[in-house]
């Protein structure tokens, strides 16, 4: 997942001869994983896109893109107050790193600027979250524009940037960033032996779409001009300068590129009596889930508690961003606030929330869930929008 996809001029044949209008051969590139075993798709560029002119390093780059961990005197829950993170930088630089470990990082970004390069994580995939902004991903695959409520999954080794459609975003781009060191997918338990999704999925192929135009640019490497692509990989950021534009590829097939799938298209499965969370299980990564929680019907046993019941994270993080503030077990939360409960220490609803749930019949709540099969750390960034009085508000709201 996701399935095959063509677009532009491509061969008859793979690895055949393919020839420009001068009579050059285009050039034809492998973008796959696992090797040459992984899924992949086979893109033709109008120039070499192995054609740097020059390469130097980014320090200012890669400290910005490195977490600077803040160490914990005890094992606590956390509630992060995202709205206070300010606004700036370009949709890389303007990244917040909050919370990681070696298979995720999850970050906040409230970006302003249009980026002057581009960039390619190769060492995760990406998968943003659009709380809010409207915008464009131009990619070697095609432009991808995005709206909120957007996940954007961007596999690694993709080049892109993203371009601020700021005139129509008053509110402003905010977006919750995630990497993963590996691959971000359907969940397998939806998919059948050949990859189509289930009758029972909570969304289907017509949900998800691809870059919706591929629009090459061909420049002449003669013009003197120069283009940066940032390169992230093995732990150091890289600038790659090339003779030709990095967005130059005329047609390409295959089952790798970047996608989007919108929260509002997730159909919530639900039952007589309250669901947990696996059922609103979205994505998959290595060592994590993603959930969403979307508008949606209670339970409808005549004597059900819609809201959650207490439970113990034994073996994982739960980590979930508030997209709006109505939520219905948690009182206090704002939009874009983030709750982190860690393992080993049970949570569960407010005080009162369980009672004040009864009868109720709908919820309008919507939010993202991470949970993390590891433990993650916290960074500096993080602890100067905490909330130290969180980890007591299941007492003092009873008083």
């Amino acid at each position: 997942m996701p399935y095959y996809k063509k677009m532009g001029n491509i061969p008859h044949k793979r690895h055949t001869i393919f020839r420009r209008p001068d009579g050059k051969l285009y050039t034809e590139e492998l973008f796959g994983v696992e090797g040459f075993s992984g899924i992949a798709s086979l893109l033709y560029h109008y120039n070499p896109p192995v054609r740097a002119v020059r390469i130097q390093p980014c320090p200012e780059m890669s400290a910005a893109l490195t977490p600077k961990v803040a160490p914990q005197d005890v094992q606590r829950h956390h509630h992060l107050k995202t709205g206070a993170l300010p606004a700036g930088g370009d949709p890389i630089q303007a990244r917040r790193i909050l919370m990681f470990n070696n298979d995720i990082r999850m970050a906040l970004a409230r970006p302003t600027e249009q980026m002057p390069y581009y960039y390619r994580n190769s060492q995760a995939d990406e998968m943003y979250f659009i709380h809010q902004g409207r915008g464009v991903f131009e990619t070697v695959f095609g432009n991808l524009p995005y709206e909120p409520g957007d996940y954007v999954i961007l596999p690694h080794g993709t080049t892109y940037r993203v371009v601020l459609d700021n005139a129509n975003s008053p509110e402003g781009q905010r977006w919750f960033v995630s990497e993963a060191k590996g691959r971000i997918e359907v969940p397998h338990r939806y998919q059948n032996q050949y990859g189509q999704l289930l009758e029972h999925s909570p969304f289907c192929e017509r949900d998800i779409s691809g870059p919706a135009e591929l629009a090459p640019i061909i420049e002449d490497p003669q013009t003197g001009r120069e283009y940066e692509v940032v390169v992230r990989a093995a732990d150091m950021v890289t600038a790659y300068y090339y003779e030709t534009h990095p967005l130059d590829v005329v047609g390409w097939d295959g089952y790798l590129y970047p996608w989007r799938f919108n929260i509002r298209d997730f159909e919530p499965i639900t039952g007589r009596i309250h669901q947990p969370p696996p059922v609103h299980q979205t994505f998959q990564g290595p060592n994590f889930v993603v959930c969403s929680f979307v508008p949606r019907k209670f339970d409808y046993h005549p004597e059900g508690i819609p809201a959650p019941y207490n439970h113990s994270n034994i073996d994982s993080e739960e980590m979930i961003y508030y997209v709006n503030g109505n939520f219905m077990s948690r009182k206090g939360m704002e939009i874009g606030s983030i709750t982190m409960h860690p393992h080993g220490i049970p949570h569960g609803p407010a005080p009162g929330a369980a009672e004040a749930s009864i009868g109720k019949e709908a919820t309008e709540e919507l939010a993202v869930m991470i949970d993390t099969f590891h433990p993650v750390y916290y960074t500096e960034a993080a602890m100067e929008i905490d909330d130290p009085s969180y980890p007591l508000s299941w007492y003092e709201n009873d008083k």
